[in-house]
């Protein structure tokens, strides 16, 4: 059995948000089309106390984009985003929810981020989510969402180590892009891991 993984989209990383992922909100309606391909829908959701140590607020002398040790784990730093409760921790108004049958939220331990939608950044903290799928007999995992080349990417790579045949949907899912090219780097990543790179047009009719 099959099933969709929607990762992060949340106001926060759409166009307005305060991690923004450039024309992150075009790739909703492809979203929102999918789902009608899966009888098996799961989300991901970043979730953050407001004294998150990946947020440069919260570094005297640190600013946005700097690295530092995290627990053990080197953290880039973020601008403040999806803190618990808050507008920019919801769900895009436009993504359709009615089909999901859970949410796993993410990144509440303030002392480690959290990009994969499976562990946390130091592997320490599960979300449940592998449990959850292979308690419904899943055995294969289509991801999609924001943003590519990093929770994306990492819910990509766990699910492979997790034993789940996986796929990421090209077309659903847009980058972050700190350095150029990073798109197509997270992509040959996910692909020489061994997920299978593929489009919502194999998966459902052309619009």
């Amino acid at each position: 059995m099959r099933a969709l993984i929607i990762v992060d989209m949340q106001n926060d990383f759409t166009p307005g948000g305060a991690l923004a992922v450039e024309d992150g909100d075009q790739i909703i309606p492809i979203i929102n089309r999918i789902q009608d391909e899966f009888d098996f829908i799961v989300a991901t959701q970043d979730w953050h106390p407001a004294d998150h140590g990946s947020f440069a607020a919260n570094h005297s002398g640190k600013k946005i984009g700097d690295f530092i040790d995290l627990n053990g784990v080197q953290q880039i730093l973020w601008p403040i985003h999806c803190v618990q409760e808050s507008f920019g921790a919801d769900f895009h108004p436009d993504i359709e929810m009615g089909k999901w049958k859970a949410v796993f939220q993410k990144g509440t331990n303030p002392k480690v981020d959290s990009y994969s939608g499976f562990f946390d950044n130091n592997r320490q903290g599960d979300t449940g989510l592998s449990t959850y799928l292979k308690s419904n007999k899943i055995s294969e995992i289509f991801v999609c969402g924001l943003a590519a080349d990093y929770c994306v990417k990492f819910t990509v790579l766990d699910g492979i180590m997790e034993g789940f045949k996986t796929n990421l949907i090209k077309d659903a899912t847009k980058a972050v892009n700190l350095k150029p090219g990073d798109f197509e780097a997270s992509l040959k990543e996910m692909k020489e891991a061994g997920a299978s790179i593929v489009s919502s047009n194999e998966i459902c009719e052309p619009l």
